[in-house]
């Protein structure tokens, strides 16, 4: 069982970052927002931890935080002018803001690397460093959804019309989420500066920005787990049809296909849907009684 788990940590630590990645996503989507800035924020975060170890003798938890802090600082700079788009706007905007990035990733040579990356990072991410991250991020997410908070993003989302008339600042909120975003983005793109040797654009390019993204579609955009279940069924998938070799992609492609016509809320999302509509299907089967006077 040990040497099992030693041949696939190293796996098992990038899927917890995924999860990480997941959930930066998922809470700008949840609020309305069509962002896909979470690519940005990784790779912020990645650098900056990285710089500040390798060159800066920063120790690596201190790092972390601080690539963390930058994240969370880009996202409400970002905020400022995206929480006034709509729609398409908005992912065109995000979209600019990645490629601004990569940009700079790219030719500010002297300070990222270049096209080479920052290499001979320290490799100090632990499995437990990583799955109580992970556990503190599931558990703000939880307790955003049953809050007032997540509310005012679930009325957002749904109509931002009928939540402005409630009351419900849209600026705010939308706001709040693009800080939580970037702050996730950030911790986890420290955390995967500090799991891998080195650091390169090609991180973050279109590969990881379509994976985050296929996370919510495939485990849901609304619930806490699909963010979770949706980075595990794509992490493990790779070695599930492993024996296919070339057909791998293939079968990707396809599984995205099915479950975009077959569960466009995604699968944590329409098992819940299909739980609640059965439970609601029983009490009207079977009413309560009422007792007798």
């Amino acid at each position: 069982m040990a040497s099992f788990f030693s041949i696939y940590e190293a796996q098992f630590q990038l899927f917890l970052i995924g999860v990480g990645f997941a959930y930066s996503q998922q809470i700008v989507l949840r609020a309305g927002v069509f962002s896909i800035a979470t690519a940005g924020f990784a790779s912020i975060g990645a650098y900056a931890a990285a710089i500040f170890v390798t060159r800066y003798g920063v120790p690596p938890a201190l790092a972390i935080v601080i690539a963390a802090a930058i994240g969370g600082l880009v996202g409400t700079v970002l905020s400022i002018p995206l929480v006034r788009l709509r729609g398409v706007y908005q992912a065109i905007a995000t979209l600019a803001f990645v490629q601004v990035v990569m940009a700079f990733a790219f030719y500010a040579e002297p300070l990222t690397g270049g096209a080479l990356g920052i290499n001979r990072i320290p490799q100090v991410v632990k499995t437990w460093h990583l799955l109580l991250a992970v556990g503190v991020t599931m558990y703000l997410t939880f307790s955003i959804a049953h809050s007032g908070m997540g509310r005012a993003f679930d009325a957002i989302r749904q109509n931002e019309m009928v939540a402005a008339t409630l009351g419900v600042s849209i600026v705010r909120y939308q706001t709040i989420a693009f800080v939580i975003s970037g702050l996730l983005g950030g911790l986890f793109g420290g955390f995967l500066a500090l799991q891998s040797f080195s650091v390169t654009p090609e991180h973050f390019g279109f590969a990881f920005l379509t994976a985050v993204l296929a996370y919510i579609v495939l485990g849901g955009r609304n619930s806490v787990l699909g963010p979770f279940v949706g980075c595990a069924i794509l992490s493990a998938l790779p070695e599930i049809v492993r024996p296919l070799a070339e057909f791998r992609m293939l079968v990707q492609g396809a599984l995205m296909i099915v479950v975009i016509n077959y569960m466009p809320m995604g699968v944590v999302d329409t098992l819940q849907m299909v739980v609640r509509r059965s439970r609601a299907a029983e009490k009207t089967n079977n009413p309560a009684k009422v007792p007798a006077l």
